[in-house]
């Protein structure tokens, strides 16, 4: 869905849709969006134990409680760091893993980083990279020093290695960081490192220009966010062992926006060995991506808009003139239509990852993919947060959708196919018009993508596909409910596996159900399958039996669904 913050003050509650290539990415900026307008291998540990400590390394002091260090130091490719030591595991927070993006190289790919003297602090997390205010756990900032990751490990034995799982946060390509995302929930009962990092964000991360390419004729610009999860992956590659990973058992996997990295990743030249397994959570490799021309097209507008197409300095010189600030004021105006997010055909990434994925050209590792059962309920959340539902328009108060603009939203959306989506998803089966509303867009926009994708994975590699069905999943704990019930909305699953600030405390079914996605997910990591001692059996996937694990808390939660057709995911393959 084309849901960006122009539909909004154009006063409709989901605009209509466009172009197949958009729906996966442009879902998410309508609630980012809506909430910011109510907004407005290294050299090894050297402290795995007591016993491991250096005398002559002064961060490396006992404690007086016993043996146990109080502080882990680790060096690095690039220098020492010191992070922080609990009971169970390990913490290394804000390591940089490229140079700051500042001033020439601003829009470059990344560069090394500058190696350190003495011993790096590395107990707290680093600047977010640049973007607005977002979704309630995001932080606005405007720094563009930000390319630091953060390294959770449990209290590794010398000589580990453990597997190593790199996570790509979600937020449209407009919001987010990594260390949102507490990696101990994974990495202490899976066994396993977790490295979150940070990645350039919207303009300063994908503005695709002539004028930023490293030479006339070469499609360079505009994926340097995409870049810079490479380096995090090389930056993994090289110094895992030091934290007791394994460099040769890593998992990428990411949530939405991250999700689409993910795929691009699958099918970008330059991330070809950097991983060994991928989790695909909460969106498709089938959704196309932007061509390089559309992305450019939009790179020249956002120049335009910023005074630079004729400026003395030229264009590159004059964008880097800009502050942050007006960067993302700019690219975030009504009408402008700048989408953030990656683009095919440049030299980043050539083929379209679906058209990867249709044509078998991608590079072939486990996949684990799935959705939540109510992904769009998120989406309508974000409508309502802002008041864009009201009739007399945004900023009136919190409106819940009528029955007259859900008919109007399914004719805007479907045209000509709008009766038969009526008549498959009546208003009267659902307990408000946003819940039929948001039944029709999971469905349409999340569900059967993902069983598209799939089924082309199967025919490729080991395929396993889940649907995350806590329909009582916590909420944010800072903001009220919608008019709705929440379900297991878009975002749902995350604090199922990752310990999270933002979201109210897990109940202990709830809490048992996360203790089982853990398993499957770190097992997944380790062996390229889900499967265990002690967890309910989890076929691979295959376009006949389409095998899906239901996940959701209580007797029988977890085992087999039929999501095709609890979803009408053959209704929607017969619309084409």
């Amino acid at each position: 869905m084309r849901a960006t913050i122009r539909a909004i003050l154009a006063r409709r509650t989901v605009p209509a849709e466009g172009r197949p290539a958009r729906q996966r990415r442009t879902r998410v900026r309508a609630l980012a969006v809506a909430v910011a307008l109510t907004a407005a291998v290294g050299a090894g540990a050297v402290v795995l134990t007591g016993a491991a400590a250096d005398p002559g390394e002064p961060d490396a002091r006992r404690s007086d409680a016993g043996d146990r260090p109080t502080a882990a130091v680790v060096r690095t490719t690039a220098g020492t760091v010191r992070g922080s030591v609990a009971a169970d595991h390990r913490t290394f927070a804000g390591i940089p893993y490229a140079a700051p993006p500042v001033g020439q190289l601003r829009w470059a790919s990344p560069h090394p980083v500058a190696p350190w003297p003495g011993v790096r602090d590395a107990t707290s997390p680093g600047m977010a990279c640049a973007q607005l205010a977002g979704l309630p756990m995001d932080r606005p900032s405007d720094s563009e020093d930000c390319l630091y990751l953060n390294v959770t490990t449990p209290t590794v034995r010398p000589g580990a290695k453990l597997p190593v799982m790199v996570w790509l946060h979600g937020g449209h390509f407009l919001f987010g960081q990594g260390d949102v995302y507490g990696g101990r929930a994974l990495a202490v009962p899976g066994d396993v490192v977790v490295v979150t990092p940070n990645y350039r964000l919207g303009p300063l991360g994908f503005l695709a220009h002539p004028a930023l390419d490293r030479a006339p004729g070469q499609a360079t610009s505009g994926n340097f966010g995409l870049e810079d999860q490479q380096a995090a992956l090389r930056w993994v590659r090289d110094n895992a062992a030091a934290f007791g990973g394994d460099p040769g058992n890593v998992t990428l996997f990411g949530q939405s926006a991250g999700a689409t990295s993910v795929c691009a990743h699958l099918a970008a030249p330059a991330s070809a060995g950097l991983f060994d397994k991928v989790i695909i959570q909460s969106n498709s490799c089938t959704s196309p991506l932007p061509e390089r021309q559309v992305a450019e097209r939009q790179g020249a507008t956002l120049v335009a808009e910023l005074g630079c197409t004729d400026h003395p300095a030229g264009v590159a010189g004059c964008l880097r003139d800009r502050s942050p600030a007006e960067l993302l004021a700019k690219a975030g105006y009504p009408g402008l239509g700048f989408d953030s997010g990656p683009s095919a055909g440049g030299s980043v990434l050539p083929v379209d990852p679906a058209r990867a994925l249709a044509t078998g050209r991608f590079h072939r590792v486990p996949v684990l993919t799935g959705v939540t059962s109510d992904e769009y309920r998120a989406q309508l959340w974000g409508m309502e947060r802002s008041g864009a539902n009201c009739p007399d328009g945004p900023g009136t108060g919190r409106c819940a959708l009528t029955e007259r603009q859900y008919r109007a939203q399914l004719d805007a959306t479907f045209g000509t196919n709008a009766p038969a989506v009526r008549a498959r998803y009546p208003r009267g089966s659902y307990g408000s018009a946003s819940e039929a509303l948001a039944a029709v867009l999971t469905d349409h926009e999340y569900v059967r993508p993902t069983l598209d994708a799939a089924a082309q994975f199967a025919g490729y590699v080991p395929s396993y596909v889940y649907e995350f069905a806590d329909r009582f999943a916590p909420w944010f704990a800072a903001e009220p409910a919608p008019s709705f019930p929440t379900g297991a909305y878009h975002l749902a699953e995350l604090p199922y596996l990752f310990e999270v600030g933002y979201a109210a405390p897990l109940d202990p079914g709830q809490r048992a159900l996360a203790d089982e996605m853990v398993r499957y997910w770190t097992r997944f990591a380790r062996t390229g399958d889900p499967n265990g001692p002690g967890s309910a059996a989890w076929a691979k996937y295959d376009d006949r039996s389409r095998y899906v694990q239901s996940l959701a808390p209580g007797r029988g939660g977890i085992g087999r669904t039929d999501l095709a057709r609890n979803h009408r995911y053959d209704f929607w393959r017969s619309l084409g």
